[in-house]
């Protein structure tokens, strides 16, 4: 008998086939958000789950769930699963690393060079019809970008790939803070030096925030962070709502204590803080960072690839190429 598995959203048609060849699969083709109790109802008796950051698998699930073996994750990302509690129940957790690095730092760069020069608030002016005469000194003036200061919060496969390309192709100045310093190897490929987070705030042109979330980063950038850095910078959060104080930015932006803001991904999200609508100086973008079609392709393809070797099948079973927590693969032994 094949196990069963859910897909809780939507995927590519072809890839969806292939997860058909090995899996009996309750899938979602209308992309439709379930509620806490529908996805329980629906994981009833499904041995691994094709997840994303919409849902929340934690220890309520996976005791209503006992069949549950492994949880596979649609992102690099994994801070809607309970790691701790899967490992605990001996299911397994897995994500999609370095599949989106390099797509996912263009996005960030786009993001940060988009707000530095203004780019979504000229656009709205244009579309109003306000635009009336050219040569105006002052219109839209924004801070440049080459050879400018490129702070980096986090710094993983993303924000060293941001890193070089500040460096390398922009002739920016590249400094960043991490939980953990990298080695002299890595800072010179990345062309970055280490720096203590006030240094980090206080120099900053423009900040890119690219780590991880966790109770310990909720609200890493609040508005004593913000208070802390030039009034002409900017910051650009890639990484994940709740850790920058939404409010607090708003506030920031509206009273002038940084210059703008960009942001793909938000505290609360899918809905944003409506003082974040209401400030011209903030680029607004719905979580797409890493939303090329080769990109979610991959994505896709090694979640497909993970659930094929957590739950069995193939060549591979058994030896999964992302596991966040090895340690239960130990333990089936």
């Amino acid at each position: 008998m094949r196990p069963s598995v859910l897909a809780t959203r939507a995927t590519f048609p072809d890839l969806a086939d292939r997860l058909r060849e090995h899996f009996d699969v309750d899938d979602n083709p209308t992309d439709a958000v379930w509620s806490p109790a529908e996805l329980i109802r629906r994981l009833q008796g499904k041995q691994g789950v094709m997840s994303t950051g919409s849902e929340r698998i934690d220890a309520a699930l996976l005791d209503a769930c006992p069949q549950l073996r492994a949880v596979c994750n649609v992102g690099v990302g994994y801070n809607n699963v309970d790691v701790a509690a899967c490992t605990a129940r001996g299911v397994l957790v897995t994500n999609t690393p370095d599949v989106l690095t390099e797509t996912t730092a263009d996005y960030g760069f786009a993001l940060m060079m988009a707000t530095a020069r203004r780019i979504a608030e000229s656009e709205r002016f244009l579309r109003r019809g306000e635009w009336t005469k050219t040569g105006i000194y002052d219109m839209f003036v924004g801070g440049d970008v080459h050879g400018a200061t490129l702070g980096i919060l986090g710094m993983g496969r993303i924000g060293r790939a941001i890193a070089r390309r500040g460096a390398l192709g922009f002739g920016m100045r590249v400094i960043y803070h991490n939980r953990s310093r990298l080695t002299a190897e890595a800072e010179s490929e990345s062309g970055a030096r280490y720096v203590d987070k006030a240094t980090l705030l206080k120099e900053a042109d423009h900040l890119v925030l690219v780590l991880p979330y966790s109770p310990q980063s909720h609200h890493a950038i609040g508005a004593a962070e913000l208070a802390q850095m030039k009034p002409t910078a900017t910051l650009t959060n890639i990484a994940r709502g709740g850790i920058v104080d939404d409010a607090a930015l708003a506030q920031a932006l509206r009273s002038g204590t940084i210059a703008a803001a960009g942001l793909d991904v938000f505290e609360g999200e899918p809905a944003v803080h409506p003082d974040l609508l209401a400030v011209p100086n903030v680029v607004l973008t719905p979580h797409i960072g890493s939303a090329s079609v080769q990109t979610r392709r991959a994505m896709a393809a090694l979640t497909i690839e993970n659930l094929i070797a957590a739950l069995g099948c193939g060549r591979q079973a058994g030896r999964p190429p992302t596991p966040v927590n090895p340690e239960v693969l130990a333990q089936a032994r």
